[in-house]
């Protein structure tokens, strides 16, 4: 069959740095430049907002984020809508082809989470911990647990459950879940990645529980980071 190129997808003024046919080149291309791949991230979780994408990523300035977000519209990753009324507010959104990125996203995650260079006392925003529950949760250490949980990170809502034995997230009040966290992002991945009883991070006012205590523990014993194997 004769390959045929493909027009209808607009790369602005994308650089093309490969000029390399492979996909993995093409790829980088796309989502390469640096804070692309962390814009994604932001928006894994549903629309946001433009002060929203940048006040969860220090140091990115506006006019790079605008850049990025141009970048990303004009390739087909990302759009931008008008929410209704009545808060008729901008948001930008993955479109279902750039909501396929989450896998390649969380396979790198999972990856470099391994590393001897990953530094968990390092920032992350609300979305990054979130994420990070969905990408190294091990389901199997507890396979018939199905709790409802809640989470207030950082002033930000969030529901989630376990389902076919995947972390289900969505932004929504976390009101009448069975157990809420909540927390700043950075204390937070401490509890769920460090080796202190969940007790012990509340007491240490690292993270408050409200609800079945028990159930919580059960949930973050789901949870570590993989140790770093090279051989």
């Amino acid at each position: 069959m004769k390959s045929q190129k493909i027009t209808n997808i607009d790369l602005g003024k994308m650089r093309r740095w490969y000029k390399d046919a492979c996909g993995t080149a093409l790829a980088m291309d796309l989502i390469g430049e640096r804070w692309a791949l962390l814009i994604v991230r932001e928006l894994l979780l549903g629309p946001r907002r433009f002060g929203e994408i940048r006040g969860a990523l220090e140091g990115l300035s506006a006019n790079i984020l605008t850049q990025r977000l141009e970048g990303m519209e004009k390739a087909g990753i990302l759009r931008r809508r008008t929410l209704p009324s009545p808060a008729n507010a901008q948001v930008y959104e993955l479109t279902k082809w750039g909501r396929a990125l989450e896998e390649p996203i969380f396979a790198l995650s999972r990856w470099a989470a391994g590393s001897p260079a990953h530094d968990v006392t390092l920032p992350l925003s609300n979305t990054a911990f979130m994420l990070s529950l969905r990408t190294m949760m091990n389901p199997g250490a507890d396979p018939d647990f199905a709790p409802d949980l809640g989470f207030r990170i950082g002033g930000d809502p969030f529901r989630a459950k376990i389902v076919d034995g995947m972390l289900e997230i969505e932004r929504r009040d976390p009101d009448g879940a069975e157990v809420i966290f909540a927390g700043e992002p950075s204390k937070l991945a401490a509890t769920f990645y460090g080796s202190a009883p969940l007790i012990v991070s509340m007491r240490e006012g690292r993270v408050t529980v409200a609800g079945d205590i028990v159930l919580g523990q059960r949930f973050v014993d789901l949870f570590g980071l993989p140790v770093f194997s090279n051989d």
